[in-house]
């Protein structure tokens, strides 16, 4: 459920829960103006490389997303490295982070705020103009990293609410 409420527009997110109570989302993601296309559920993995940073030493580099996205239980598309967001239909998306938002835990990924910057195909992701990226639970990872070159994943999953202007 989405709620635009009059003064300053801010579009709020019910977040999961047996109460299902609405609360703002933080500035730095919210939108005002535009309007929800289509909300779904991402369940995958972001994946990290292990690679040598500036000083030489090994750290765990955020490398893509693979997630699958649902609808009712049912795919409806899939998330991968771009970021994109492929619908069933066809239509895509591709985006750049402009805000950024902590998750609810330390385990927790950013809540993200995206820019559309590039379509393709026709369908329900046509029109999509912001990507946000909600109710993160999981994707980081911890540890340290011995051999270069090596690869880990996380599990996580998202809401990805896709808005287009009024």
């Amino acid at each position: 459920m989405f709620i635009k409420l009059a003064g300053p527009t801010m579009l709020l997110a019910a977040l999961i829960g047996p109460a299902g109570a609405a609360e703002p989302l933080p500035e730095a993601i919210a939108v005002s103006g535009e309007s929800v296309v289509l909300s779904v559920h991402a369940e995958g993995a972001q994946v990290y490389e292990c690679k040598a940073g500036a000083e030489g030493k090994l750290a765990w580099t955020f490398r893509e997303p693979i997630a699958t996205l649902l609808s009712d239980g049912k795919t409806v598309g899939r998330h991968y490295a771009g970021p994109n967001w492929e619908h069933a239909d066809g239509s895509a998306v591709v985006g750049k982070a402009i805000g950024n938002a902590p998750g609810t835990t330390a385990a927790d990924i950013p809540w993200l705020k995206l820019e559309v910057t590039a379509r393709r195909g026709s369908g329900v992701l046509t029109p999509v103009t912001t990507v946000q990226r909600i109710n993160t639970h999981g994707g980081k990872l911890d540890g340290a990293c011995d051999k270069a070159g090596e690869f880990r994943s996380a599990p996580y999953s998202a809401e990805y609410v896709f808005l287009k202007k009024a």
